[in-house]
């Protein structure tokens, strides 16, 4: 008697993935984006021998999604631009505990550069080659196929760069701040600069004052015969007469 095993639907868990909210520097970028680690979600689900997975698709396959019915059937990371989806962080139970007092986590999609180009392994964690949009689920297999899948995401869309051509540069398109800032900015440089150029000029002025003046040397055929004056000396003076009493010695008479 052959038995025929009809596929049976997944158990769905009522658990939608997001994008986390904690204030977490790089939790959507062009490659990668992060969500909220489910706690306390798959325990009823889920045997300890089973496989948590996260599908991540493009958001226009979702509505004809079919999963797989074992994991020959799951693409992986390097077929999804072909396959438009594909299977990542396959875990198990022990991954997500129920425990109290268990401070929450999150997980990050596309954050594993190493394997992007490794198709040897089970699945990789590589970063998204497009910014979407994407939406994701958790997915549970078991050995008979899907088991579980919880609800699909919203839009997931990553960041995207900008060309440098794009970039708008005029002044007309900037807020009235960022005008404000720069004409203070600008004023601000060139008073620094006539500063500057009026100290240089300063200090050169000193410099020129504070020069040694160079003696000339004489030049040739300039030297003059010096000229002496003579008024400085007294005029010589004339010998003193002698008195008028004073009898003059005369001469002896000439002999007859």
């Amino acid at each position: 008697m052959l038995v025929l095993h009809l596929p049976v639907s997944p158990s769905t868990v009522p658990y939608t993935p997001q994008i986390t909210a904690k204030s977490l520097e790089g939790k959507l970028t062009a490659t990668t984006f992060t969500l909220d680690q489910p706690i306390c979600i798959f325990d009823q689900y889920v045997n300890s021998t089973d496989d948590i997975w996260l599908v991540v698709a493009f958001t226009n396959i979702t509505s004809h999604f079919k999963n797989p019915t074992s994991q020959i059937q799951i693409p992986p990371y390097q077929k999804l631009s072909t396959a438009l989806h594909y299977m990542t962080l396959k875990t198990s139970i022990a991954f997500y505990p129920c425990a109290e007092n268990r401070a929450p986590s999150v997980l990050r999609v596309g954050s594993d550069t190493s394997c992007k180009d490794d198709r040897s392994l089970e699945y990789c964690n590589g970063p998204l080659p497009h910014p979407g949009p994407y939406r994701v689920k958790f997915l549970i297999l078991d050995t008979n196929g899907s088991k579980a899948e919880t609800r699909w995401s919203q839009q997931i869309i990553l960041k995207q760069g900008r060309k440098a051509r794009s970039i708008d540069t005029w002044p007309g398109r900037r807020s009235g701040t960022m005008v404000v800032i720069t004409s203070i900015l600008s004023s601000f440089i060139g008073v620094l600069v006539i500063l500057f150029l009026c100290t240089v000029a300063y200090d050169f002025k000193l410099w020129r004052r504070e020069e040694p003046a160079v003696p000339e040397e004489p030049r040739a055929g300039s030297f003059r015969e010096r000229e002496y004056d003579t008024h400085h000396i007294p005029p010589s003076q004339a010998p003193p007469q002698p008195p008028s009493d004073v009898p003059r010695p005369h001469s002896p008479a000439a002999s007859p």
